[in-house]
This record gives structure tokens, C-alpha cells and sequence, in this order.
């Protein structure tokens, strides 16, 4: 499995993911950044992510929902502060009403995730800052930590896919 380390500190309101990947820098770039790869792994098993808007560039936005295996639609956003090719990605992350909007109430996350080689592979850091302990305690309670592990091993499964 490419997770090796979620860390989760509720003073610094952080969770942090740590992947590596036996593949190159600019292969994994490409498994964040364009929206058809995107769709193959971000999310959950069962619920297959829709990208409905993709502008990556600072003070873009990028929209997409998750359907469930019920058919319902969840929606999310991130709001591009820093594209820097495959080196590192800065974005705001939260959760989105039907329209794509943010949602009330919803927690918020600061994300910076950063791409360096590493023993012929790729690792991955994506750090995520909440404004609050309690809204990280609110993410940790929706099954964060195991949507992750789930969603990176998908990224995972792709790649093993497309080397067959």
C-alpha cells in the first residue's frame, strides 16, 4: 500500500498523508492535475468522483461530487492558490452545495501537497490545515483517514492497470 504515514495533531488543527508511489514525479503530477486521472482514484471505492469544472491555475477552481453507491451526490471544491508544476499544489478544500458553492457550516482545509522524487518513485505529502481542532475532529468522524487510505490505494491500482 503507497500510504506510509497519516498523521493527525489536533493542536496544529492538521492531518497530514504521506505516499510513495513506483513511479515518476511527473506521472503522479498527472494523476492530480488532470481532471479524466483525477476522477480514476480521488475518493472513496464506491463512490466514483465527477470532475464538473477544472481550472488549475492560482485563482482557479476546481469542482467535482462523489456518488454514492445510492445515488446521492456529494459535492467539493478546491480554490487554486499555487500551481507549481509537479513540485507542489497549494488549495483551498471544503465541501459543496449541488450548485458547487461552498457549504454552510462545513469544514474548510488549507491543503499544500508536494511531489518529490524519491528512490526512483515519487513521494507525495499532502498536509491539510483546518480552522479549527473541532472541524478536523468533524472530518476524522466522516471517515477521513480511511477515505484516504482507500482513495490512494486506487492511485495505486491505476498504476499497476496502466503498466498492464
Amino acid at each position: 500500500m503507497p500510504v506510509t504515514d497519516i498523521t493527525t495533531n489536533s493542536n496544529e488543527r492538521s492531518i497530514v498523508v504521506t505516499c510513495d508511489f513506483p513511479a515518476p514525479v511527473a506521472r503522479i503530477w498527472d494523476f492530480w492535475t488532470d481532471p479524466r486521472q483525477l476522477e480514476r482514484w480521488f475518493g472513496p471505492p464506491g463512490y466514483p468522483l465527477t470532475v464538473t469544472s477544472h481550472d488549475l491555475r492560482p485563482g482557479g477552481r476546481v469542482n467535482y461530487y462523489m456518488t454514492s453507491p445510492e445515488g446521492e451526490k456529494f459535492g467539493g471544491f478546491w480554490d487554486i492558490a499555487t500551481v507549481e508544476p509537479t513540485s507542489r499544489l497549494e488549495y483551498t478544500d471544503g465541501f459543496a452545495d449541488a450548485e458547487g458553492n461552498p457549504s454552510e457550516g462545513m469544514p474548510v482545509g488549507e491543503t499544500v501537497v508536494e511531489f518529490v522524487e524519491r528512490d526512483g518513485g515519487t513521494r507525495v505529502s499532502a498536509t491539510t490545515v483546518y480552522g479549527s481542532a473541532e472541524d478536523l475532529e468533524k472530518v476524522i468522524g466522516m471517515g477521513m483517514e480511511e477515505g484516504l487510505r482507500q482513495a490512494v490505494g486506487q492511485l495505486d491500482e491505476a498504476l499497476v492497470a496502466d503498466a498492464a
